[in-house]
């Protein structure tokens, strides 16, 4: 070993000694001594671990569970919890802290841990019942009249991860300047074994969840159809015992099971990625859809705030056959549901973001109500107007009651997309038909991501950087005008007549993304067929062209 990687080695050994020295838990202390013991062989990923902290980004915390500053372990869980609680000491914000988990390795620790130190500080803590979703954290927060919320989950993520959602007063996701603030708080924390901790808090009865239920089976009409079968499946989440509660409190049948990946399992053992975005993350519940003749299929994340779905298309084959279900986009759920929503009468301002379909807009404008765009992310969504009535972002986020969950909610989603999808079948039509009788009032707008997974950042920033440096002059043979929105946001956006690109890094995950749209006219009814096709023909082309342009390749 040369001069230089010996001092690399030995500053590693150094930083990892005080880390260790600083962490409380005693199997982390034991496996990063483990990590130490195998230098210089393993230097690459003690660097790793001890390449942090981990950073508040679009919510909060999240990362690997592992020891170190790089990981999600339990000094990193009460050095946060230290740092929000000080900040909502500091702001004055009176209250409780209300903390929820889901089924991910360390979950339930952590969120114990997070009520010792907000206890130890004076405030009361009250934890959730059990295992639940996101949205009925969220709902808990307003509810309970808690100062704020911690949710400890990894949402979509993949299985080796965990992390820490922030939620504000008003119960909305954490946003600036608290982040930073928080951020602040969470460095100035000393020593982790002289934070003062307090009893285990307060653990709430199951009239929370039964109030959650209450209210949102109460946002599907009482005398709209109820015909309808479901598929479902919760991802090896902790959706699903919820989600049966509100459909069948609503008048729904209860949703058929995805067998194995009903029960929460924080190994996620037959999904590659737990996202019902993912390539075959529904493949069981579309086989569950077809072997029963359902109507519909619905999947959630593991923490139930995202909602997929799925329908039946005759173009493809019999609904018997699981190949021949389509999966409707983010986009299309939410322009139905918006759709569905302002059929009902719903009047406020619509809001989505700068990433998903610009049809919102038609609609609203259509509809005479107000429209918003925001950047990407349910802490723009949810504030992003006093009167808010619906918000969705297209990477399967939905608020179809705001007034009642301040983010995004998948369990709610779930069921007036099944009210809809009832209403539609009484009159011998289906989402399709009604996606199809939209385009011929609005046009067709397409969508499709081009994403990049990436094992190594710096690929996302040279991307940024060519784009920034080289941006095209013309887009599908039109001319294009370039908006850069840093240093507000890494965002760059391409616009040009009826086609836009919008360019960002993900905000959770080693991915930079693209999100592409082209707009086409419809004449009639009888043309939406051949916009369709012309849509879909002009996405593989500006697929291609963004790919060359940023310089990465076509997934």
């Amino acid at each position: 070993m040369d001069r230089a990687a010996s001092r690399d080695t030995d500053a590693l050994r150094a930083t990892a000694a005080a880390w260790i020295a600083n962490d409380p838990d005693p199997a982390t202390r034991a496996e990063l001594a483990d990590v130490v013991a195998g230098l210089p062989a393993t230097a690459a990923e003690l660097a790793d671990r001890l390449a942090g902290p981990l950073r508040f980004g679009t919510a909060g915390l999240r990362g690997p569970v592992r020891a170190g500053p790089n990981g999600m372990n339990l000094a990193v869980v009460r050095a946060a919890a230290r740092g929000l609680v000080r900040h909502l000491d500091e702001r004055g914000d009176d209250g409780p802290l209300v903390i929820g988990y889901d089924a991910r390795h360390g979950s339930a620790v952590f969120a114990a841990e997070t009520a010792r130190v907000c206890t130890g500080a004076g405030r009361r803590a009250l934890l959730l019942p059990r295992r639940l979703p996101t949205p009925v954290l969220a709902y808990a927060v307003r509810r309970l009249g808690a100062a704020a919320g911690v949710m400890v989950t990894a949402s979509h993520n993949p299985p080796a991860d965990n992390g820490y959602k922030v939620y504000l007063a008003d119960g909305a996701q954490l946003s600036a300047p608290h982040d930073a603030d928080i951020e602040a708080a969470i460095r100035a924390v000393g020593p982790l074994a002289e934070v003062p901790l307090g009893p285990d808090g307060e653990v709430l009865g199951e009239e929370l969840v039964r109030s959650y239920v209450a209210d949102i089976a109460a946002l599907a009409d009482p005398d709209s159809a109820r015909d309808l079968t479901v598929a479902y499946t919760a991802l090896h989440g902790v959706g699903g015992d919820v989600l049966t509660q509100v459909f069948t409190r609503a008048g729904f049948a209860a949703p058929l099971p995805a067998g194995e990946q009903q029960d929460p399992d924080p190994d996620f053992p037959t999904v590659a990625f737990p996202n019902p975005e993912e390539p075959g993350a529904m493949d069981l519940v579309l086989a569950v859809a077809a072997q029963t003749d359902a109507d519909l299929a619905i999947a959630h994340d593991p923490d139930a705030d995202r909602c997929a779905a799925a329908v039946p298309d005759p173009a493809l084959g019999a609904a018997t056959d699981p190949a021949a279900w389509r999966m409707l986009t983010g986009d299309q759920v939410g322009v139905l549901l918006a759709d569905h929503l302002l059929a009902r009468g719903r009047r406020g301002t619509l809001a989505t973001t700068i990433v998903s379909s610009s049809m919102l807009r038609s609609l609203a404008e259509r509809a005479g109500v107000p429209y918003t765009e925001t950047l990407t992310g349910f802490k723009w969504i949810a504030r992003a107007a006093d009167d808010l009535a619906y918000g969705y972002e297209e990477a399967l986020g939905y608020a179809v009651a705001p007034e009642l969950v301040r983010d995004k909610d998948g369990v709610s989603a779930a069921l007036l997309l099944a009210e809809l999808a009832a209403t539609l079948k009484a009159s011998g039509r289906s989402l399709l038909d009604r996606l199809d009788e939209l385009a011929a009032e609005h046009g067709v707008y397409a969508t499709a991501p081009l994403t990049v997974r990436v094992t190594d950042l710096r690929t996302i920033a040279d991307a940024m950087a060519r784009l920034r440096a080289n941006p095209p002059a013309t887009l599908l043979g039109r001319p294009v005008t370039v908006a850069d929105l840093s240093p507000r946001a890494d965002v760059v956006i391409l616009r040009g007549d009826g086609v836009r690109v919008v360019v960002r890094p993900s905000g959770t995950e080693p991915k930079l993304k693209a999100y592409l749209e082209t707009v086409v006219a419809v004449p009639d009814p009888a043309g939406v067929p051949a916009a369709r096709s012309e849509a879909a023909a002009e996405l593989e082309t500006l697929r291609a062209e963004m790919a060359s342009t940023l310089g990465v390749p076509i997934s």
